[in-house]
């Protein structure tokens, strides 16, 4: 068999659980919170079941949780979207990336990603045919170098892939980044997605520049979103993509043909659950004071915190204290202290090794406390 893939392996992410689970390990290397969703919405899937909800919703999604959807959006983004045509439910937000690649990628388009890049970026357009041109972001502040992008576009560029906030780093994109994107594809068939599914997980009374917001761009863009992202459900893979309407016509084509329903309960009770915007807003709060706690836990280590400003995830440097690669290091964190993290290096084609691994904080204080006692202990 000829392999579709011939450079993909098993994910980082994994590899990773898999040693942490072998050397009962505390896992702060996969992005999952270790604490408790909301009572409400478990109870709200479970009256949806007991109500009858447990037949095939529409392929688009549950006309009630379309519209919850629209209203959201308007209150945060001031966006008017039309729920039948613009909106469709999926099983994650990295389906939804997927989708929207298959939607517009044909054999040798040419599609830029940064990196370090979320890793099922570049397998999605290689499986599509289309060639990754990969841009590094400006270590360690992980900023775009828009004159890179400039150069790399040509004849066959189709696509730009953009992630805010950002996984790995926590980068967040600022207004000049949004100016400078909007200089580049005006006057050009570039499509854009935007990964967006950590929308509500920035810090620093930063904005979250979402493409909703700015009409021009989100007329070629497909912007995904995940649930479980906002409400301590990662395992229950449902999110999103919004896109105008010619856009959705192509994605619901790949959609209806690959997954076509998403688990009707659960949208039934999202619908609901949606309306509550106290719970969405609240959460870079929550998060922020998860991520402040974990920092000043680190500072008796002597690792080099890289700030984060958004996502679950925040980077530390060890280059002043070993040569070693990052991800070699990181199964020795897992084996003798019993910590697991995720080597940066894993978010580049080419392994780029700058001596920065990659910590979750999502977790509880109990959690954040017993790994970096642990850490502390390490013989670097």
């Amino acid at each position: 068999m000829i392999s579709k893939l011939p450079n993909v392996g098993t994910t980082i992410f994994t590899v990773m659980s898999a040693l942490a689970n072998e050397h009962k390990a505390i896992n702060l290397g996969q992005g999952f919170p270790d604490y408790s969703m909301s009572e409400a919405l478990t109870e709200l899937v479970t009256k949806a079941m007991k109500d009858g909800f447990n037949q095939y919703f529409p392929m688009a999604g549950y006309p009630p949780l379309l519209e919850a959807i629209t209203e959201k959006v308007y209150r945060l983004y001031g966006t008017q979207l039309d729920p039948k045509q613009e909106i469709t439910i999926t099983p994650g937000g990295t389906y939804a990336i997927y989708s929207a690649i298959t939607a517009t990628i044909n054999k040798g388009d040419e599609v830029i990603v940064f990196e370090p890049a979320y890793d099922s970026y570049i397998p999605n357009i290689e499986v599509n045919g289309g060639i990754a041109i990969r841009i590094p972001l400006r270590h360690p502040s992980y900023s775009i170098d828009w004159e890179a992008v400039r150069l790399a576009i040509t004849k066959k560029t189709k696509m730009i892939i953009i992630n805010s906030p950002h996984n790995p780093t926590g980068a967040v994109l600022r207004e000049n980044d949004i100016e400078e994107l909007r200089k580049i594809v005006t006057g050009t068939n570039i499509y854009i997605v935007s990964d967006e599914v950590y929308e509500h997980l920035i810090y620093d009374n930063l904005p979250h520049l979402s493409l909703l917001k700015y009409p021009e761009l989100m007329q070629r863009t497909f912007i995904c979103f995940s649930f479980g992202k906002i409400y301590n459900c990662t395992g229950w893979k449902i999110g999103y993509c919004i896109a105008p309407e010619p856009l959705t016509k192509e994605f619901r084509k790949v959609h209806q043909f690959n997954c076509f329903s998403v688990n009707s309960p659960i949208q039934a009770a999202l619908a609901t659950h949606l309306k509550n915007e106290e719970e969405y807003r609240n959460l870079s709060l929550i998060l922020q004071k998860k991520r402040d706690y974990f920092r000043e836990l680190m500072t008796v280590t002597p690792l080099k915190v890289i700030p984060s400003h958004g996502s679950y995830f925040e980077l530390y440097s060890y280059e002043r204290l070993s040569t070693e690669k990052e991800a070699v290091l990181a199964i020795r964190l897992v084996k003798e202290c019993g910590v697991a993290v995720i080597p940066t290096s894993a978010f580049y084609q080419d392994a780029t090794d700058n001596k920065v691994i990659r910590f979750c904080f999502a977790k509880k204080e109990s959690t954040l406390e017993e790994a970096v006692n642990r850490i502390g202990k390490f013989k670097w």
